[in-house]
């Protein structure tokens, strides 16, 4: 089984340095893939309220051999529910919905801008940690400006802010950011989803180079720049073959002809953070 690194969180915890992405596997199905990723090596399970299976997930976790404080568990708190005391009863369902005690890695899925309370979830979710209910609490798809909000207003910076990033969108400034103080970077959508690059120069000879597939490169580029990435797939063989990447390095030649890649209009969707918001 491939040996996984981690990477050391602002709060004295640690996670490893690749994780399993689940939206959109449901029940059994979701289950079973969960529990295929488990047994190929995964040890970060990113889940979340609007992906509609902290229960298949959960199930995966009690159904695993795997003793439970070997597993991260990561889940996210959605729009609808921003707000101190939404927050809190938010976590509590998610622990419901998931059958466990705690929570390892708690995160805001958007800022949502125009509502205005992230910072009140922000207070709740570092109560919650306080109270041992959430091992690690972060964000997702937040910008510099709210990261700093949030430092501002609470002297706490998020352990982790999960972001779109892939070749076509590198996020090199946020990810400058990020390593100036001390945020490990997610990134969702790493292999690019339908864009993926995979038929790109830089990638293609890179996979031919190191005698790997594409997707191993790209993931291997997210490592080297120091991104925890999160891909998903419900093949038992991808499952493999994307956590391992950590036997060949890319040359800082590549890494950085792959970054080159990145394009104005990189993003998925139209998921800007300061427009888009999800409920």
């Amino acid at each position: 089984m491939t040996t996984i690194p981690t990477f050391a969180l602002n709060d004295g915890s640690s996670v490893p340095a690749i994780g399993f992405g689940t939206y959109p596997l449901r029940g059994r199905e979701g289950t079973d893939a969960t529990l295929s990723a488990i047994d190929a090596g995964y040890r970060l399970l990113d889940t979340a309220v609007n992906y509609r299976n902290e229960d298949a997930v959960g199930a995966a976790v009690r159904e695993t051999g795997v003793p439970r404080d070997e597993l991260v568990v990561a889940t996210k708190l959605p729009g609808r529910d921003h707000g101190f005391e939404e927050t809190i009863t938010s976590c509590r369902g998610s622990l419901a919905s998931l059958g466990l005690d705690h929570i390892d890695l708690y995160l805001i899925h958007w800022p949502n801008p125009s509502v205005g309370r992230f910072v009140e979830s922000w207070k709740a979710m570092i109560q919650l940690q306080r109270e041992g209910l959430v091992r690690s609490i972060g964000v997702s798809n937040f910008t510099e400006e709210f990261l700093t909000r949030l430092a501002d207003e609470t002297g706490v910076l998020p352990a982790v802010n999960q972001v779109e990033l892939h070749p076509y969108f590198p996020q090199e400034e946020l990810l400058a950011f990020h390593r100036e103080h001390g945020i490990v970077t997610e990134a969702w959508s790493p292999l690019g989803k339908a864009q993926a690059p995979f038929a790109e120069e830089p990638v293609a000879a890179a996979a031919t180079a190191h005698d790997v597939s594409p997707a191993q490169v790209v993931l291997r580029w997210h490592h080297q720049r120091g991104v925890l990435p999160i891909p998903k797939s419900a093949s038992p063989e991808r499952q493999r073959t994307n956590i391992d990447v950590f036997g060949f390095e890319l040359s800082d030649t590549e890494v950085r002809a792959i970054t080159a890649l990145g394009r104005t209009d990189g993003r998925l969707f139209d998921g800007d953070p300061n427009t888009h918001e999800e409920m």
